[in-house]
Parts: structure tokens; C-alpha cells; sequence
């Protein structure tokens, strides 16, 4: 059996609390109107009673001192109960005055009270006295000649009562089921109102799971809800990018792949045909392809470890001046070669730092390598280390040809080339920024491109300094093949 859904949900437990409330505080009105009630009435009851004293003590009195008048004689008795006739204002009746004519028969006073003489003896009225029965004397010339009684009221019986009470009922329940009602309508608005926004994140999470990568929902509050939408956007966007980045991944390696695949079938079957005799110089040209893809895959691997945190790092202590000098001292010649001019300039002291000498060798050796590579000849390249505060710093300049700025922060993204200046031409993968950036973070570092002053790209490196206490002595610096 399907279960409601959340709307459904909401809308009973919003009602069933209305429900609750409503009928709690029905209930509270309910006794509370009955117990104020009963208590009205007794209070009128009693403000009757005291109203009969003076026309007992008369009647006493005007019967020679004697009770006797009354005894037995229940009307007299219900007279003298009685209050006298309502008093006439041009020819209508006052609330008060008719209040005082109906309330002997609302209250019952004659079957309720009784009388007793001086020495507490029965002689009309209602026969029982109660413990919290309220009690008159009747005081003639100083003297207590009687006592009157009223029985306090326990539950309403007359009919004028009767019908009061049932009327306050009624109007109770007729308040009751109108909140109820207007209960229901306010569950259904806050239910349907409240959860649109998760309603439409629940499509749109359905849209996104269904591979839509580009759905977004509209963001129309600040509260949690509001905050849900924003963050659903952040991991449809983040999804959207990951699958592109997928899609030109894929893209670019079958395109590195098929390329030098694409030339060894080539020499391989010119070879087979006989179009190209079997020389040195072919076999040179397979091997040529068959190195560059085991720099592409071993690239790939060791990037595929860097992502999982697989890729292990033997740190030390070492100095980087001495390392940076080292590593460039072997470009010399290369440098010399491609007609650039190599400025390398360390401090006379030593910058230490804890990090895996063969992974910063090959920081180094990409970074020169693509400097020596994509420079035109007749440039210069610059390399500088200093310290600055607790970090370490590295920055290789080049000169011409430099990369657009808005292109500056994708140099570090796999496969990604300047087409116009860097493109497969002049040789790569595209993978090497990309492992040089996962070396920088994995040392704590950071690493970034900008324009250089001398008209090509400046690559800025920071890495944390360690203690120089943990430097050790000498320094070996692995360099990196």
C-alpha cells in the first residue's frame, strides 16, 4: 500500500494538532462555564436568601413570636421567599427587577432552604443539611429566634437552566467544528505553500538523476529551504562541469592515443608492404611513438593515483635553493641549444623545506621543460628563489609567446593547451601542469600562472618552509630523470 505523501503528511499532523488544541481548549471552556455556572447560581441563591431575612423576621414578628404560622404551610412559606413585586418605570420593567421576579423559580429557593427554630429543629424547607450549606441567623431584637439554611446547588435541573446551559453547549461545538474548519484550511495552504520549494528540488533531483545536468530550480527565499535550492543549483553546476570535464577527458585522450597509434600502424604497414624498407632510421621512429605513449600513460597513472591519494611522497628535509640550482644546471646545455639565455638566481642561504626530492625534481624538471619547449628562440628564461615569511617561494619566467589572461587559470587543467602560440606541435601531452599542480598541493603548496614581465608565462610556486634545525648535512637533492 502506497504511503501519503509528505503534503498529505503535514496537512493530518498540522489538523490533528488544530484537532487536539480545539478540543482541549472546548473542553476547559465547557467545565470552566459549568463550574462559573453552578457558581452564579449559588451566588444568586444566596443573595436571595439574605433578601428573605427581613420579611422572616416581620412575619415573625407580626405572628405573635412564633414560627408556628409556617409550619406546614408551604405556600406561605414560598411567599414569604418571594421578593416583591417588580418596581414599574413608565410602564416597563427593569432588568434588575426582572431578574429579581424570576429568579426565586430559576433557583428553586423553596425547594432548597429551611428553616429552623432557635434550637436548630426542623420547621419547613428542605429537610437535609449539608456541611458547606450557607447559613443565616434570624435576629429579632438581639435575640437569634431561627435559623434559614441553603442547600448549594450540585448540578443544574431547572428547565430555564437547563436550556441556558444546552444553548452555551451548543454554541461551544458551533465554535468548535468552525475552528476545525478553518484549521483545515490553514494545514492545506501551510502544507502546499511550505513544501512547493521541496516539491519542485524533488523534480528537479529527479530531472538531475535522469542525466539533465543542466536543470536548476528557482531560489525564492533565505530560510533552510531557500538554502536547499541554492545548494541543489551548486550540485547540479558541479555535476554539469564534472560530466563535461568527463566528455572532453575521453575526447582528449582517444585523440592522444589515436595519434601516435595512428603512425606506428602506418610505418608498420608501409614496412609490411615494402614501401619502407625495414632501417634504423624507421625502427628510430617507432620507438619515438612508442615512448611518447608510455609518457601518456604513465602520466595518466600517476595522476589517477594523485586523485585517489595513492601517489606516495617520501619526504625530507632538504634545501631548495640547492635543488632548484641543480635542476636547472642540467638545461644548461638545452638552454645553450634552443639559443635561450638562463638567469638562475638563488640565495647564499639555505631555504629549507619537507618535501619528497624526486617529485619536486620533477616539479622542476616539467616546469623547465615547458619553459625551454614553448619559448622562441632568442628568449631568455628566468628562475628566482627566495623566502618570504614561513614560505618558500619559486617563480620561473619566460619571454615570448605568453597565453591570454583569461586562459591563465585552465594551464593547470589536463589536456588543456594554448592552441596559438602552445599547441601539439610543439610536443606534450597536456598533462604536465596538471601533475605539477597535484605535487605543489600535496607538499601544502600552491601554484598559479600569470603574465611575465619579460612577455611570456610566470609560474609562481609557494611552499611551506620547514625548521632549519631538520636540514640536514650536506644536502643530496635527487634530481629528476
Amino acid at each position: 500500500m502506497k504511503r501519503p505523501g509528505i503534503t498529505i503528511q503535514l496537512f493530518l499532523a498540522v489538523l490533528a494538532t488544530a484537532t487536539l488544541v480545539a478540543l482541549v481548549m472546548g473542553a476547559a471552556a465547557q467545565l470552566n462555564l459549568s463550574r462559573g455556572f453552578m457558581g452564579y447560581l449559588n451566588g444568586q441563591a444566596t443573595q436571595q436568601m439574605t433578601a428573605a431575612l427581613p420579611r422572616l423576621q416581620t412575619a415573625y414578628i407580626e405572628h405573635n413570636n412564633s414560627w408556628e404560622f409556617v409550619r406546614n404551610h408551604p405556600g406561605v412559606w414560598f411567599r414569604l421567599l418571594e421578593p416583591p413585586p417588580p418596581l414599574e418605570r413608565e410602564g416597563e420593567i427593569s432588568w434588575e427587577s426582572e431578574v429579581a421576579l424570576r429568579s426565586p423559580h430559576l433557583l428553586g429557593l423553596g425547594r432548597r432552604m429551611t428553616l429552623l427554630d432557635p434550637q436548630r429543629q426542623l420547621v419547613i424547607g428542605y429537610p437535609h443539611i449539608f456541611a458547606n450549606s450557607e447559613q443565616r441567623e434570624v435576629v429579632v431584637q438581639g435575640n437569634t429566634v431561627g435559623w434559614i439554611i441553603l442547600a448549594p446547588i450540585e448540578s443544574v435541573t431547572d428547565a430555564a437552566a437547563l436550556n441556558f446551559q444546552g444553548d452555551q453547549l451548543r454554541a461551544t461545538l458551533a465554535m468548535g467544528v468552525l475552528a476545525l474548519l478553518l484549521a483545515a484550511l490553514v494545514a492545506w495552504w501551510v502544507a502546499r505553500a511550505l513544501l512547493a520549494p521541496v516539491r519542485q528540488v524533488a523534480r528537479a533531483t529527479h530531472q538531475l538523476a535522469a542525466g539533465h545536468y543542466d536543470t536548476r530550480v528557482a531560489v525564492s527565499s533565505q530560510d533552510e529551504v531557500g538554502q536547499l535550492a541554492h545548494d541543489f543549483n551548486q550540485l547540479a553546476l558541479a555535476l554539469e562541469r564534472n560530466e563535461q570535464s568527463r566528455r572532453d577527458f575521453m575526447a582528449d585522450i582517444s585523440h592522444e592515443l589515436r595519434t601516435p597509434l595512428a603512425v606506428l600502424r602506418g610505418e608498420i604497414e608501409a614496412m609490411q608492404d615494402g614501401i619502407h624498407p625495414l632501417t634504423p632510421q624507421g625502427l628510430q621512429v617507432l620507438h619515438n611513438e612508442v615512448a611518447t605513449l608510455s609518457q601518456l600513460v604513465g602520466d595518466l597513472h600517476e595522476l589517477a593515483l594523485a586523485d585517489v591519494g595513492a601517489l606516495r611522497y617520501r619526504t625530507q628535509a632538504l634545501d631548495l635553493a640547492a635543488l632548484v640550482a641543480q635542476e636547472a644546471a642540467t638545461f644548461a646545455t638545452r638552454c645553450a641549444d634552443a639559443r635561450l639565455h638562463l638567469d638562475v638566481q638563488t640565495p647564499p642561504t639555505t631555504i629549507p623545506v619537507q618535501a619528497d626530492p624526486a617529485r619536486l625534481g620533477q616539479l622542476l624538471h616539467n616546469l623547465l621543460d615547458n619553459a625551454v619547449r614553448y619559448t622562441d628562440p632568442g628568449g631568455s628564461l628566468r628562475v628566482r628563489v627566495q623566502r618570504q615569511d614561513a614560505q618558500a617561494l619559486i617563480d620561473l619566467q619566460d619571454s615570448h609567446p605568453g597565453a591570454a589572461p583569461e586562459l591563465l587559470p585552465r594551464l593547470f587543467e589536463r589536456f588543456f593547451r594554448v592552441e596559438a602560440s602552445r599547441g601539439r606541435a610543439s610536443g606534450g601531452s597536456g598533462l604536465g601542469l596538471a601533475i605539477c599542480r597535484s605535487i605543489v598541493l600535496a607538499h601544502g603548496g600552491q601554484i598559479d600562472a600569470r603574465p611575465s614581465p619579460l612577455g611570456g608565462l610566470w609560474i609562481h610556486i609557494r611552499l611551506p618552509l620547514a625548521l632549519a634545525a631538520d636540514l640536514p648535512a650536506p644536502i643530496a637533492p635527487t634530481a629528476s630523470a
